[in-house]
C-alpha cells in the first residue's frame, strides 16, 4: 500500500462520521466483524485473510471502502485485545442496541461469512465465545422476521 492511500484511509478513519457515505451500515458490520476476531483476542494471518474476503465481497467494487472496512474492524479489535476499552460482551450488548435502533440492519447480518472465522480458532473456550456470538445473532434475525410478518 502506498503513502498516500495510507495517509487517505487514516483520514477516512478519522473523519468517517462526516464523510464516508453510509458510515453507520459499514460500522456495524465491523462490529460484527470484530466480535468474531475478538473472540480469539488475536489478529493472525488467517483471520486477516478471511476479513480481507470478506470485506471484497461486501463492498465488491469499492477499494476504499474494503479498506476501510478493514481497518475499522481492527480498530474495534484492538479495543477489545490491547487497550482493554471495550469488552466483547459491551461490543455485543452495543450490537443489539443498534439492532434495536435500526431494524434494517438485521438484513446486514450475514451468519455464513462470519462463520469463516472458526477456520480461525484453536481454542475450545473461544470457539464456545464465536458460536455464541452466532447463535445471539441468528436469534436477533428469527425475532426480526417474526416481527416483520406481523
Amino acid at each position: 500500500m502506498n503513502i498516500f492511500k495510507k495517509i487517505k484511509i487514516k483520514f477516512l478513519l478519522f473523519f468517517r462520521d462526516i464523510f464516508v457515505y453510509h458510515n453507520s451500515s459499514l460500522e456495524f458490520r465491523a462490529k460484527l466483524l470484530a466480535a468474531m476476531i475478538g473472540a480469539n483476542k488475536e489478529i493472525d494471518e488467517c483471520e486477516e485473510k478471511v476479513l480481507q474476503k470478506i470485506a471484497n465481497e461486501i463492498y465488491k467494487d469499492d477499494e476504499a471502502r474494503v479498506d476501510l472496512l478493514i481497518d475499522t474492524t481492527k480498530e474495534y479489535v484492538y479495543m477489545i485485545i490491547r487497550d482493554n476499552e471495550l469488552e466483547i460482551n459491551e461490543l455485543i450488548k452495543n450490537i443489539d442496541r443498534i439492532l434495536k435502533q435500526e431494524p434494517r440492519f438485521h438484513e446486514k447480518i450475514n451468519l455464513a461469512r462470519l462463520s469463516r472465522f472458526f477456520e480461525c480458532t484453536k481454542d475450545e473456550e473461544n470457539h464456545i465465545i464465536q458460536t455464541r456470538i452466532l447463535e445471539f445473532l441468528h436469534n436477533q434475525i428469527e425475532n426480526y422476521q417474526k416481527t416483520k410478518k406481523l
